[in-house]
């Protein structure tokens, strides 16, 4: 029987990268299956470049074709929790885990709920949770945490740092899974974060695995939660950076041992927030977009880390590692003197920004610079490892070479990313909802200005894709021209549930465009810069179709 003309779109739909787990391949072979099979399930939900395909004919047709790994337990429970929790998927991973530590079902099925006992019943109710965690980390459903580190990240950050401190604090702990990775088997483990599931989750998981850990919901910088706590090692992955950090209610907070953070430097609030959790002689690890090493705002900061001597190392991570952007971070990592003379008197320079962001990260023996302080200290102190890094030119071809296969990669994904969108009424009708009123009523929170659906009749992705309508970025900018969101008095269109849906699934692709189009600037700019820097070493010469090009 021909799957394609079995298509139900009452059942439960998967994605892309769902399949290729499902039969143990890659997304390109799904996609290669696509095109060069006329049988293959179509679509039955999402938007063309985000498609979602029925559970059941996949798995029909995969059996028919003798293609893949049978479905493993792991992966039926995934996708029954998929099904039953489609607006949060954090708040099914959270509920599972307290019910595996020996709480109630909470909203879960009797279905999630037997395969989950069947399952930590081959492994362990602590590995059941841990697995689920991690596939999570990588999951099209991690889009809508954003105080979430990737897996790549998190793989990253625990190859570079010394993992047996004592005690480790995140002040913006997501899932915990950055924090729980770090640290002695024994360490006390603290971390606070703003999305409660997230919380609910990290704590259930560190419960299951016998560890001292306790964590604490809210906003670190306005709420802080563990304003006592000193921890040898302090990690941060800090939230996408904002202006709307708190600075006017933190004005003469005690944090800002360096200088009150500006506006536009949220990022270094963070930097400065964990450095007051340090104990003496404690590191602190703080993840950085690549602009606060040189930004002018933020050089009163940088001047005084530099020369108080606080400032260790500065490593360049290559692009595919943040969650919310896909340009190159940087790791700062910072450490308290334990007394007078045992300040810092070099900072290291480390550029990785060449790895792989999927393969096997190790720590260098040698960075590629000791920077004396005296050299930061200039008009910009600029911590940018590669101003003061010579190229290695012997890995230029090969380095160029993977600049040009990933720039050729983002092309083809950027081409069909885009959704396909057709005509629609000029105006709106006048029936629209305040997201407040809906905050009132229980359906929805916000985490931040982010709103998140708790109810099944609204879809979080369409509550966030209005509030950049026009209508509502007008209302929330101020009289002097600046923006500032405002959730609670958006208005967002009265619709049925599954349309709601379906403008959820465009929105997604539509951010799923603009993150292709991102990583396609930052690896052109990488392209760029590693042609230019082979021609006028000599390392690289002109090819004999340059003019044709």
């Amino acid at each position: 029987m021909n799957p394609r003309a079995q298509v139900n779109t009452d059942e439960q739909q998967i994605t892309a990268a769902d399949i290729a787990r499902l039969a143990g391949v890659t997304r390109a072979a799904v996609s290669n299956w696509r095109r060069r099979h006329e049988d293959f399930p179509a679509p039955s939900g999402g938007t063309s470049s985000s498609p979602l395909f029925p559970l059941g004919a996949v798995r029909a047709w995969l059996e028919s074709q003798n293609k893949g790994a049978q479905e493993t337990p792991e992966v039926r429970l995934w996708n029954t929790l998929r099904g039953e929790y489609p607006s949060s998927m954090l708040t099914g991973l959270a509920d599972l885990a307290e019910y595996l530590e020996g709480n109630g079902p909470g909203s879960l099925s009797a279905a999630a709920i037997e395969q989950a006992d069947a399952l930590a019943a081959q492994t362990s109710p602590a590995l059941v949770a841990r697995a689920l965690a991690e596939r999570f980390l990588d999951s099209s459903e991690r889009a809508g945490a954003i105080t979430t580190s990737t897996s790549r990240l998190i793989r990253a950050v625990t190859a570079l740092t010394d993992t047996g401190a004592a005690s480790v604090f995140d002040p913006a702990c997501g899932t915990g899974a950055l924090l729980l990775a770090l640290g002695a088997k024994d360490a006390r483990r603290r971390g606070q974060d703003t999305d409660v599931d997230a919380v609910r989750l990290a704590a259930a998981r560190a419960r299951l695995e016998g560890l001292d850990a306790e964590f604490a919901s809210g906003d670190s910088l306005r709420q802080n939660r563990w304003a006592e706590e000193r921890a040898e090692l302090v990690v941060c992955d800090p939230p996408p950076a904002t202006t709307d950090w708190g600075r006017e209610e933190l004005l003469m907070d005690p944090r800002w041992e360096l200088a009150l953070p500006p506006k536009a430097e949220g990022e270094l609030a963070w930097l400065q927030h964990a450095y007051a959790h340090t104990a003496p002689g404690g590191r602190a690890v703080v993840v950085l977009s690549t602009s606060c090493a040189y930004r002018r705002t933020g050089r009163r900061i940088r001047a005084e880390l530099v020369r108080r001597g606080l400032l260790t190392d500065v490593f360049a991570l290559p692009a595919g590692l943040a969650s919310s952007h896909a340009q190159p971070v940087h790791l700062w990592v910072l450490r308290r003197p334990a007394g007078p003379g045992d300040a810092a008197t070099t900072v290291r320079m480390w550029d990785l920004s060449g790895m792989d962001p999927d393969g096997e990260w190790q720590r260098p023996e040698r960075p590629g610079a000791e920077v004396e302080l005296i050299e930061l200290l200039g008009e910009e102190v600029d911590l940018s490892p590669g101003r003061y890094l010579a190229p290695d030119l012997e890995e230029l071809p090969q380095a160029l070479a993977r600049a040009r296969a990933e720039l050729e990669r983002v092309l083809g994904e950027l081409a069909e990313a885009l959704p396909l969108v057709d005509e629609g009424p000029v105006t709106w009708p006048e029936q629209r909802v305040r997201i407040g009123d809906l905050v009132d009523a229980g359906l929805v929170r916000l985490e931040g200005e982010r709103p998140r659906a708790v109810d099944e009749r609204l879809d979080s992705d369409f509550l966030a894709g209005f509030l950049t309508a026009a209508s509502n970025t007008r209302r929330s900018t101020s009289a002097s021209g600046t923006y500032r969101t405002d959730a609670r008095a958006a208005r967002v269109p009265k619709l049925e549930a599954e349309e709601q849906r379906r403008y959820g699934a465009a929105f997604r692709a539509v951010a799923e465009f603009e993150e292709r189009a991102r990583e396609l600037a930052v690896l052109a700019e990488q392209a760029a810069a590693l042609t230019r820097e082979g021609l006028t070493s000599g390392v690289l010469v002109p090819g004999g179709d340059t003019q044709r090009r």
